[in-house]
C-alpha cells in the first residue's frame, strides 16, 4: 500500500521531469556542432568537405533524420531531424555548386520585410518579417524561404500534433541567411496564431552572410534576444562580408543631423556654403548611385535570369536601401597563427576558411 501511494505521489514529478524542456538560452558549443554534424549530411552522406576530401565529419550522436525534402525553389533544400519526443532540428542547406544556386546569391536587391511575393500561379507567399516601414531584406533568399517554409511549416505543425514543442534551426553559408529570415518568418506565424505560442524556436546561423539593412537586424536581434539566436562566424571568412553594403543618407533614423543640413549651410557664409555644398554632392550622389545600380544589376536585371528558372514568378518593387548589415548576436570565433598554420589565406581556394574544418577547428578551441 505505501508503494502504491509513494508511486502515485512520484508520478506527476516524474512526468514533469520527461516534459521539461531540453532547450535552455545562451550559446551551446555542443549544440551548435551536433547542428553543424547534420547540416553536412545535406550536402552529401558520405562526403563533407570537397577540398579536404579526408577530412570525415562525425555524424550527429543525439539526432535522428526523419525528413529530407526534395531540392525546391533557387536549388533549396532542408531536412528535420529529431532529438526525442519534445525536440527537433530544422536544418537549412546552404549554397551548392549549381549555378541557380548562385543566381539566388546574386539576387541580391533589397524589398520591404513586409509584404508577398508571387513565386507561381499557385503560390504567393505572404510575410511579416519585420514592423519597422524601412525593414529590409535580400530577396534571393526571402525566395528561398519562400519555397522552405512551404514545405517547413506542415511539418512544424504535424510535429506538434505529435508532442513536439522546441525547434532548433540551423544554417550554414546561405542557409544561415535563410535561417534569419525564416525564424522571423516562424515567429510572425505564432503572432498571427497561424503556429502555436508554445513552441521554442532557437536559431543557429552559421558563417551568414548579411542578409537584410539596419531595421530588419535591430528586430531580429530583439526577437531572439535573451540567449535564443546567434550567429556563429569565423573571423578569417568573407562570406559574412557580403553582400556589398550602401549606405545613403535614406538609412539613418529620422531624427538625424543630416535632415537639416540645407538650412545650416543656408547660415554659413557665401564661400562657406559654396564649398559645403559641394562636398555634401561628393558625398551623398556616389552612394545613391551605388544603390540604384544595386536594383537595376541585382534586381531588375537578375530577376530576368530568376524567371528562366521560375517562368511564373513576379519580381516585386524593391526598396531604396541597400544598406546591407552583420546581424548578431554573434559568436566570433578568432583564428591564431596555429589556425594559419593549418588554413594558409589562398587566392585559388577561395572558400579555404568558409568550410566545415575551419569551423569546426575554430568551435573546438571556444572557450566560452
Amino acid at each position: 500500500m505505501c508503494l502504491v501511494i509513494c508511486l502515485l505521489l512520484l508520478s506527476p514529478a516524474m512526468a514533469q521531469q520527461k516534459l521539461s524542456p531540453a532547450l535552455r538560452p545562451g550559446f551551446d558549443k555542443a549544440e551548435y556542432k551536433e547542428l553543424f554534424y547534420m547540416h553536412v549530411l545535406l550536402y552529401d552522406s558520405t562526403k563533407t568537405d570537397t577540398t579536404r576530401p579526408k577530412f570525415i565529419t562525425p555524424k550527429p550522436a543525439q539526432f535522428q533524420q526523419v525528413y529530407q525534402s526534395a531540392v525546391m525553389g533557387l536549388d533549396n533544400k532542408w531536412g528535420l531531424w529529431r532529438k526525442n519526443a519534445t525536440t527537433a532540428a530544422i536544418n537549412v542547406r546552404g549554397t551548392t555548386q549549381e549555378p541557380v544556386g548562385w543566381l539566388e546569391n546574386f539576387y541580391a536587391a533589397m524589398v520591404p520585410a513586409k509584404g508577398e511575393l508571387k513565386m507561381s500561379n499557385s503560390f504567393t507567399f505572404q510575410y511579416d518579417l519585420a514592423d519597422h516601414p524601412k525593414a529590409a531584406v535580400h530577396i534571393g533568399w526571402l525566395a528561398g524561404t519562400a519555397f522552405l517554409a512551404r514545405d517547413i511549416v506542415p511539418k512544424i505543425d504535424s510535429s506538434y500534433k505529435t508532442g513536439t514543442r522546441e525547434f532548433l534551426i540551423m544554417g550554414h553559408s546561405q542557409g544561415g541567411a535563410i535561417a534569419f529570415l525564416l525564424t522571423s518568418h516562424l515567429y510572425s506565424l505564432q503572432k498571427q496564431g497561424k503556429l502555436p505560442k508554445d513552441i521554442r524556436f532557437k536559431t543557429y546561423c552559421s558563417a551568414a552572410p548579411k542578409a537584410g539593412n539596419t531595421y530588419y537586424a535591430y528586430e531580429y536581434e530583439h526577437l531572439v534576444d535573451g540567449g535564443w539566436g546567434y550567429t556563429v562566424i569565423n573571423a578569417a571568412d568573407w562570406i559574412p562580408e557580403v553582400p556589398f553594403s550602401v549606405q545613403t543618407l535614406d538609412d539613418f533614423n529620422e531624427t538625424n543631423p543630416f535632415q537639416n543640413i540645407d538650412a545650416v549651410v543656408k547660415k554659413q557664409k557665401l564661400i562657406a556654403r559654396i564649398a559645403l555644398k559641394h562636398a555634401y554632392k561628393k558625398m551623398r550622389n556616389p552612394s545613391m548611385k551605388a544603390q540604384r545600380n544595386y536594383v537595376k544589376y541585382l534586381g531588375n536585371y537578375a530577376s530576368k535570369s530568376v524567371q528562366k528558372i521560375l517562368p511564373e514568378f513576379q519580381p516585386p518593387v524593391y526598396a531604396k536601401t541597400s544598406n546591407y548589415v552583420r546581424i548578431g548576436p554573434t559568436i566570433m570565433l578568432m583564428p591564431d597563427a596555429e589556425y594559419y598554420k593549418k588554413f594558409p589565406d589562398s587566392k585559388k581556394t577561395i572558400f579555404v576558411h568558409h568550410l566545415t574544418e575551419p569551423y569546426l577547428y575554430l568551435m573546438d578551441r571556444y572557450k566560452y
